[in-house]
């Protein structure tokens, strides 16, 4: 053992004053919100052209990431420090090779990669717990989280662990698991998964390992880094907790990030809990380095995401079976359908909490479709664009990035009141960037963040007759929504329970987008236009919202 003087820096965060005798050391690599980005992407976070490629501006991919996961992996090992690879969940959905493959090329590539486990995201259940379960049989590393009962499932039973552990380095390192608890309001886990409280289940696990002897354990979350602090700061015997769902960016050297990396927390037991994330799209590969005791306790924690950019080179080998997987959707992906003057932005921040620019198209082009039908109103959940547009021609490969859910055109009829209960929903977690908030066609509104949920919206208005006019709550409107949120997806249970005259009326919100934009001409220059309003937003707000922002 030797003697390690405890920095206090930006990058190194010591857990206690003066010198400490460092028992062990653990390097913890770890991706999370990956999304089907299996090949690399560009600044807007969608599929990378050769163009750009050839101009050194992608990030990511798994090619690369298997290339820098090798690199540290032999770095650490040769000093003889252990190493594990973790992800926080949302492997699935968000590219042509999920749409494809439905989790196949999942499975293959991060066993590859090495992974050592991996949380369940709320997105792993898109396609039904069939396809996590599929995923589960491929893999060969545990997929866990402790908040999901799976007992009365006989698709998951027995099959999804709540926990488990890892020997590395002659140490049995504990991960207990953890899914967000909304999982049944935004995705599709079937009836038969009870999604738990998250700290009593993760907290029931960490308790089971410690009894087990394990002393080093670290809780591997799907929940966003908000309440993922709240975890560290509840649950006691966590040593770290490596995080997802939020697709947090973390750093101690760059001001633009949304914490620092790590983010220590005071824990149950009084100790200093590490909590971290790696942003999303497989941009970012964090590291974080732990630094134990005799006793198994944390005395250090340092470390930093380390950007996977055009300086990584992509394995080869990874690389050419991308490319044979990706051969069956090229002819798909590359054909051009439409043309913008300006980038299409749909930057996270914006679509979950104000009007973006991707969000008014999209609903837009909602509405366009089917206006002639008597709708007036078009309500699209941010979180269900992922991904911008860059100027100049636009393949259906880029489209399908942005929409990645097949989700459908639905319509139905509301009371203006339900109307307006939707909107409130949809502002009911933008402090969370939940992805429920509404953009919206043929309405206008007002948000106050800072009001109390429930209470949020105002200034309600519907055009009719080429006019802006109050909402009349006791009045029917048309609504099209897509059949994720005309079945109560993203807590719009209103539509649900109340929509009248429904009717799935089928295009695919992808070619419903692709249409409309090349309906408008190679000139057309989409932005915002007022049509949500953020109570008390700065004019320097205001203005960054009419320009489209890499996300």
């Amino acid at each position: 053992m030797t003697k390690t003087r405890l920095l206090a820096s930006a990058a190194v965060l010591a857990l206690t004053a003066g010198t400490a005798k460092a028992d062990s050391v653990l390097h913890i690599l770890h991706t999370n919100d990956f999304h089907s980005r299996v090949e690399s992407i560009n600044k807007y976070d969608s599929t990378c052209d050769a163009e750009t490629e050839e101009a050194g501006e992608c990030f990511g991919g798994t090619a690369r990431l298997a290339t820098k996961i090798a690199e540290l992996r032999a770095e650490f090992e040769a000093a003889g420090e252990p190493v594990i690879l973790l992800d926080g969940g949302d492997q699935f959905q968000g590219s042509l090779f999920y749409t494809t493959y439905k989790g196949e090329d999942t499975a293959e590539f991060m066993n590859k990669l090495g992974y050592d486990a991996m949380a369940v995201g709320n997105h792993e259940f898109d396609d039904g717990p069939e396809t996590l379960a599929a995923l589960i049989e491929r893999a060969e590393f545990p997929i866990i989280s402790a908040n999901i009962d799976a007992s009365q499932s006989n698709v998951l039973k027995d099959k999804l662990l709540r926990s488990t552990t890892v020997e590395v380095g002659g140490e049995t390192i504990g991960l207990v698991g953890g899914t967000t608890m909304d999982t049944p309001e935004i995705s599709s886990p079937g009836d038969a998964l009870i999604f738990q409280d998250d700290i009593e289940g993760i907290t029931a696990d960490v308790e089971k390992l410690t009894e087990e002897g394990v002393t080093k354990i670290i809780a591997v979350t799907h929940i966003g880094y908000g309440h993922e602090q709240e975890i560290a700061a509840a649950v006691p015997g966590l040593d770290a907790l490596v995080g997802g769902h939020s697709h947090t960016y973390l750093s101690s050297t760059d001001d633009s990030a949304e914490g620092p990396y790590p983010t220590m927390v005071a824990g149950a037991d009084g100790t200093q809990v590490p909590v971290v994330q790696a942003a999303s799209y497989g941009k970012y590969l964090g590291h974080l380095k732990l630094t134990f005791d005799d006793e198994g306790k944390v005395i250090a924690a340092e470390g930093e995401p380390i950007l996977i950019d055009n300086s990584v080179e992509p394995d080869a080998e990874i690389l050419a079976r991308i490319k044979e997987l990706g051969a069956p959707i090229e002819e798909l992906k590359n054909k051009l359908v439409a043309e913008t003057a300006t980038p299409i932005g749909a930057d996270r921040a914006d679509c979950r909490a104000r009007e973006c620019v991707m969000g008014s198209l999209v609903a837009d082009a909602m509405l366009d479709r089917v206006k002639d039908q008597g709708i007036q109103i078009a309500i699209q959940n941010g979180g269900g664009l992922r991904a911008s547009i860059d100027a100049g021609p636009i393949s259906m490969g880029e489209v399908i990035s942005v929409l990645p859910f097949q989700n459908t055109l639905s319509t139905f009829v509301l009371k203006g009141s339900d109307v307006v209960a939707a909107l409130e929903n949809g502002a009911s977690q933008i402090e969370e960037e939940a992805g429920r908030f509404s953009q919206v066609a043929g309405l206008k509104y007002t948000v106050d963040p800072a009001a109390e949920p429930g209470s949020r919206i105002s200034d309600v208005q519907v055009m009719a007759d080429g006019e802006w006019a109050p909402i009349d709550e006791g009045a029917d409107y048309g609504i099209v929504s897509n059949n994720y949120m005309r079945s109560g997806g993203d807590g719009y249970e209103v539509f649900a329970t109340n929509g009248m005259k429904a009717y799935d009326f089928g295009p695919d919100l992808a070619d419903v987008l692709a249409e409309y934009i090349a309906k408008q001409g190679p000139d057309f220059a989409p932005e915002t236009d007022g049509r949500i309003t953020v109570a008390d937003a700065t004019d320097a707000e205001s203005t960054a919202e009419e320009a489209p922002a890499a996300q």
